[in-house]
């Protein structure tokens, strides 16, 4: 199952979706869901008119859910984004079932709006009614309760085994088993920093994991089976460089229900991002900007009737969601949903396949993130479109791509299950183009495009592409590099960096089937706060090997080893440089009692080890 389920990640085209099926959950039941579309319909969850501002008018008040739509969470908060808190008045919600609702209404950190957060829940399929002032300015709106569609939790899979060389070992740190690293190109000219990644589905333990050039390992965080962590990058909070990366469950429909963590840099967590309003945080994208806000995705199955588009009617639809979320009161600052502004008809997943186990993945949305000029872009994989929105109304500015899109697509230039859509400072921009699955281009590729506004065409760039070509079907991004330089994560399971010219400066992959969703370069210093571990075993002519390392340390340039006849009599006795993530380091004798100190490039002690018996390790 756990194979199947990072199979799936992103993953929603006809056949993909019906061979897993069937194997996750069982012919019978796929049969007898199929067998129960004869009763009553699902309920509506497109609104009448696509597209909706979520500005009031008469207000300057942009608000969510959108006003008229039909797939607000019965624990939503309405997001009021515009005035300050201290100019609300008279606000009063009501829902057609349940009745006035008492609540509090909170302002957002940033001083610019507030979120009516409700005593109690909502209930499913209730037409949802928002009054108040905002100063002088009355406004009023409604929006409708959807009805959730929970994801079932398959139980997790046995680790796959590694054959031999798949899997690292650390005599100081046994209990480290990640994925052994395979460099094939480390060019000279390769851009400074380390490689980060999160490997998963393959040999080796799972999680968070940072290594260098040469394919050593720097930081491992392994989780616990049935645990998965995605999209580890380096970004900034509160002035200073942080580690942030997803962690939670992969349902095999392939999105994310879990967490987003922020760590410093000792690796401690300093903080746990949730999705608002009831939802789960999605694995695909999470972006921090320095007004404390973070940008977050969010995938949200519902029960909707599907038959305008040759569904059942009482089907089920995944819509796709982001949420801007305010960092020090965790409120829901805005929310956006695919449903409210993309036609079903647009996609190209196969809505006569839903089933209430698997919702037809209309949307997928898989990258979100705000633009210098004040709008937001998003790509959604089963749309094959990038757009662009206003991010005060939502609306959609311009598609890119998709079955209707706003530029002349040149040469080159047309996606397919892309992913990780940005927008570079000079206005082009960078998408990772998947291709498939299904196959719909020979192999992935990673493009830079370039957008005439007065011509409304889209110009084919820069092309990057693997030899041996790869096919990353559902996952891989492109990053742009200080310096200009291109460095990809292909999925399954490379990393490469190339010039703007195609050379390739560095290549390197995973063992077995291992994935990693994202690959990006950073630079990065870590300063672990617990101590060096240590590991000694008699070697030939009675001296003693010493493995000495620390998980997470940057700045280690050389290791001392300590012996002696008791534990506080120790003295150095040999000394090297630091080799890899596990430094070997031989003794001229054998003394009852070692440690380690780890020295940094200035000679200066930085961390010291527990004294330890050799044949014993801490």
């Amino acid at each position: 199952m756990r194979l199947l389920r990072s199979a799936l990640i992103c993953a929603s085209a006809l056949v993909v979706l019906a061979s897993f099926a069937v194997v996750a959950y069982g012919a019978k039941r796929i049969v007898a869901e199929q067998a129960a579309y004869g009763g009553p319909p699902a309920p509506a969850c497109v609104p009448s008119t696509l597209n909706r501002s979520a500005l009031l008018p008469g207000t300057s008040l942009s608000v969510s859910p959108l006003p008229d739509s039909l797939d607000a969470s019965p624990a939503t908060q309405i997001s009021l984004l515009g005035v300050s808190v201290l100019q609300f008045s008279q606000v009063s919600v009501s829902g057609s079932h349940t009745g006035k609702h008492s609540g509090h209404l909170l302002g957002y950190s940033q001083g610019d709006g507030a979120s009516f957060v409700s005593s109690t829940p909502f209930t499913a399929g209730e037409t949802v009614t928002v009054r108040g002032k905002a100063g002088a300015a009355p406004f009023a709106f409604h929006f409708t309760i959807a009805e959730q569609d929970p994801v079932a939790h398959p139980p997790a899979g046995a680790q796959p085994v590694g054959g031999p060389g798949e899997v690292q070992s650390f005599h100081s740190r046994p209990e480290l088993k990640p994925p052994a690293v395979a460099v094939t190109t480390d060019s000279p000219q390769a851009s400074a920093g380390y490689v980060f990644a999160t490997p998963y589905s393959g040999p080796g333990q799972d999680g968070p994991m940072i290594f260098d050039n040469t394919g050593q390992l720097v930081w491992f965080d392994p989780l616990p089976n049935g645990t998965e962590a995605t999209n580890l990058q380096v970004q900034e909070y509160a002035g200073q460089p942080v580690l942030t990366w997803w962690q939670g469950y992969i349902p095999p429909q392939g999105f994310g229900e879990g967490e987003e963590i922020i760590a410093n840099s000792a690796y401690a967590p300093i903080a746990h991002i949730n999705a608002g309003n009831g939802y789960h945080a999605d694995l695909h994208d999470f972006h921090l900007a320095a007004n404390n806000t973070a940008l977050l995705t969010v995938f949200n199955p519902i029960h909707c009737n599907l038959s305008s588009v040759g569904g059942p009617q009482d089907g089920a639809v995944t819509d796709g969601v982001f949420q801007e979320i305010d960092l020090k009161t965790h409120l829901v600052r805005r929310e956006w949903h695919s449903l409210d502004h993309v036609a079903l008809s647009e996609s190209h997943a196969s809505a006569p396949s839903a089933t209430i186990s698997w919702p037809d993945d209309y949307f997928h949305i898989n990258s979100v993130i705000a633009d210098p000029d004040g709008s937001t872009l998003i790509s959604a994989r089963n749309t094959w479109g990038v757009y662009k929105l206003n991010t005060q109304t939502g609306q959609i500015i311009w598609t890119l791509g998709a079955r209707h899109s706003s530029f002349h697509m040149g040469p080159g230039t047309a996606t397919a299950y892309q992913h990780d859509a940005r927008e570079l400072p000079d206005g082009t921009l960078t998408i990772l183009d998947n291709g498939g699955v299904p196959k719909i281009h020979p192999q992935s590729r990673a493009i830079q495009i370039s957008l005439n506004m007065q011509t409304k065409t889209a110009t084919l760039l820069h092309e990057y592409t693997h030899t041996p070509a790869l096919t990353a079907g559902s996952q891989a991004n492109f990053q742009t590099l200080p310096n200009g330089n291109a460095f990809i994560g292909w999925q399954r399971p490379y990393f490469s960096e190339y010039t703007p010219t195609g050379q390739v400066l560095f290549d390197a992959h995973l063992s077995g089937d291992n994935q990693s969703y994202r690959g990006y370069r950073f630079t990065w210093t870590g300063t672990p706060t617990g101590n060096p571990a240590v590991a000694a075993s008699p070697a030939a002519k009675g001296s003693v090997t010493v493995y000495a390392s620390w998980n997470g340390a940057t700045t280690v340039a050389n290791w001392t080893v300590l012996a002696g006849a008791s534990a506080q009599q120790i003295a150095p006795v040999a000394s090297a440089p630091r080799s890899g993530f596990e430094t070997a380091i031989t003794t001229p004798s054998a003394q009852p009692y070692v440690a380690v100190q780890a020295l940094n490039s200035a000679g200066a002690v930085i961390g010291t080890s527990k004294t330890i018996k050799p044949e014993s390790q801490t």
